[in-house]
């Protein structure tokens, strides 16, 4: 296989923000009467698009969301990154050490990514190569957010590889006929998910030798 380039998700990848977001998404869930686990946040929301989380909240809650209650939400998530957010140990050493092309395509917003990565340092890296579940129809688990990422930095979707960390995330990865690499540092383990394409990582530190040799796996 001739490698490409590599397609990064953002949240739980590059940025530690999925344990801050998970506690902020369970209280936001409460005050309209939904009473998660964190398990179940992380089952049903992890990696997808606000307006997924926006939909399945108004569909089971048989409402419309309150006014403003998604804004709130993300008031909320930026005050807590500036407070605490941190990169995901171990990423900047593996992207020092990858000798292919990469770029971000993330369920969040353009302005979410600009911000986090801003916050830790890694935009630099990452500047006029990000990708938005806000340019595609259809938000992970569908392929369309890698297949628009793939196309616009001019990779064939065979020579790519996806790093991900959600369920949702490696699903779209594999439906885009990309190989994945799963990060199981964070909340989920990928232990239910065997495919010839996927492989999992328990830490950061594996990630520059399968990419950098992709003949290992």
């Amino acid at each position: 296989m001739v490698l490409a380039g590599v397609i990064f998700d953002c949240d739980g990848v590059l940025v530690d923000s999925e344990r801050l977001g998970v506690q902020i998404d369970r209280q936001a869930l409460s005050e309209v009467g939904l009473h998660y686990t964190v398990d179940e946040v992380v089952r049903t929301f992890m990696g997808k698009s606000d307006k997924f989380f926006i939909d399945t909240v108004e569909e089971l809650i048989g409402r419309k969301a309150p006014d403003g209650w998604l804004d709130e939400i993300n008031h909320r998530y930026r005050l807590a990154f500036e407070q605490d957010l941190t990169s995901v140990p171990g990423i900047e050493l593996a992207l020092d050490a990858i000798d292919v092309p990469h770029c971000v395509a993330s369920s969040g917003t353009h302005e979410k990514m600009r911000f986090t990565l801003g916050k830790t340092g890694l935009l630099p890296r990452f500047e006029n190569v990000l990708f938005s579940a806000t340019q595609v129809s259809r938000g992970k688990p569908h392929p369309d957010l890698f297949l628009f990422a793939a196309e616009n930095m001019g990779w064939q979707p065979s020579q790519c590889v996806v790093v991900e960390d959600s369920q949702a995330g490696v699903e779209a990865g594999l439906a885009a006929g990309m190989r994945v690499i799963a990060y199981a540092g964070g909340f989920l383990k990928h232990h239910e998910i065997q495919h010839p394409n996927l492989v999992v990582i328990q830490e950061m530190q594996e990630l520059s030798d399968l990419i950098n040799e992709p003949s290992l796996w």
